[in-house]
């Protein structure tokens, strides 16, 4: 890769002409930085941040983004979308965002909710019957068991369920989870796979999320795509979010890379490519999308639930959904500086016990491919950074434009 390393500036004006804008044609209000309390200058050493990374092979190229107070004080995009074809990352890329895809099936969940579809401790066997027959087992509990209680769908949403990750060694061999299949498929796989322990007794990161959006095709009667395109995507005027790239907006779509001692090469992730539609509406790790559409749907959250006028929740359940909803119990056992809330989120508890910059109730979700939000009610600052990598995060790329981007705030 040359040293003089492509970086398209991302002025602020370029931003009204980009797609999937709401309509109107506005993204976030612009601004300066310093209108929002924040130093351009110091902020330019996080540019020169990615730069660096660009340069030293660790990230192909981003885009960064930074709001504050409802405003767009920041963006830039440096390096490249693909390197074989010179093709310049820009604000209009478009990422495999994958675990930020939880947040956006949370939100959709809690739309359901607040219309009285469900409760959140009723048993999920109740709209998804397969989940009677779920069983708990592992080497040292012998045969399998009935769970001590059946799983609720409070339990989906904190990650208590006793469902395992997609890349678990348990769930690879059985096939759980592949894009190839369809939802009820992977339902009746979940289910016949067995529990990693009995629901409500530990935190388990895993493939929740993607039950959670089965449920919502049945309390809304709509495909988890066509419900999420009319009452999330379309609203907030995100429409470069989805489960799939069309032709016509392929040649945005970064390529993944993955480092070797050769350098950086294009790494395969999925057997479906994102390029085609898949059969698996995935509400765990399915969806793309861009910096704005993701700034958009983000700002919407740290707003209450609402954003240019249009109302996606109420600003109590969004409240719940941003607080750590872990019982005391699970919430030690995760060090309780740390908790997770309804909204797929990490939560801070303890300022001073986080490994970066923070506030207490903080909230964050990035994605297994390289991308990253955080969202912080008391700064009422939001940042987006995007890249295409696996690992996600190579070497202090992420720590480091974090830390520089707090270190911009003046007020």
């Amino acid at each position: 890769m040359p040293k003089n390393l492509i970086r398209t500036a991302a002025a602020l004006g370029l931003l009204l002409a980009l797609p999937g804008l709401a309509a109107g044609g506005q993204a976030l209000p612009q601004v300066s930085p310093e209108e929002v309390g924040m130093s351009e200058a110091l902020l330019d050493r996080a540019t020169e941040r990615l730069e660096r990374a660009v340069s030293e092979m660790e990230i192909a190229g981003a885009v960064g983004a930074v709001a504050r107070e409802g405003r767009l004080a920041y963006l830039e995009a440096v390096g490249y979308q693909d390197i074989e074809t010179r093709t310049p990352m820009d604000p209009a890329s478009i990422f495999r965002i994958y675990s930020m895809s939880k947040t956006v099936t949370a939100v959709a969940v809690m739309m359901l909710h607040e219309e009285g579809a469900f409760e959140l401790d009723e048993p999920v066997s109740r709209y998804l019957p397969a989940f009677s027959r779920v069983r708990v087992t592992s080497s040292s509990e012998g045969p399998a068991r009935p769970p001590s209680r059946p799983i609720t769908i409070r339990d989906l949403l904190l990650h208590t369920s006793g469902l395992s990750h997609r890349t678990d060694e348990l769930y690879r061999e059985a096939r759980v989870r592949s894009r190839a299949i369809p939802l009820a498929r992977f339902v009746e796989n979940v289910v016949d796979t067995p529990l990693m322990e009995d629901p409500g007794t530990r935190y388990r990161y895993g493939a929740s999320p993607t039950v959670l959006g089965a449920l919502v095709e049945v309390w809304s009667g709509k495909g988890f795509d066509e419900f999420l395109e009319e009452r999330v995507f379309r609203p907030l005027g995100m429409s470069d979010t989805g489960f799939w790239v069309e032709a016509d907006r392929a040649h945005r779509l970064t390529t993944v890379y993955r480092a070797t001692a050769d350098g950086l090469r294009p790494h395969r992730i999925e057997e479906v490519p994102f390029t085609e539609r898949p059969a698996l509406l995935e509400g765990a790790v399915g969806l793309v999308s861009t910096v704005p559409d993701y700034l958009r749907f983000a700002q919407m959250l740290l707003n209450g639930g609402e954003l240019d006028g249009i109302r996606i929740l109420e600003a109590e359940t969004v409240a719940t959904m941003t607080s750590n909803g872990l019982p005391d119990a699970i919430l030690e056992q995760l060090g309780g500086a740390t908790g997770w809330g309804f909204a797929n989120v990490n939560v801070v508890l303890d300022a001073d016990a986080s490994p970066l910059p923070a506030s207490v109730g903080e909230y964050s979700r990035g994605g297994s491919a390289g991308t990253m939000s955080w969202m912080d009610p008391e700064e009422d600052l939001l940042i987006v950074i995007m890249w295409q990598n696996n690992p996600s995060n190579p070497g202090t790329v992420r720590a480091d434009f974090k830390t520089l981007v707090r270190e911009s705030i003046l007020r």
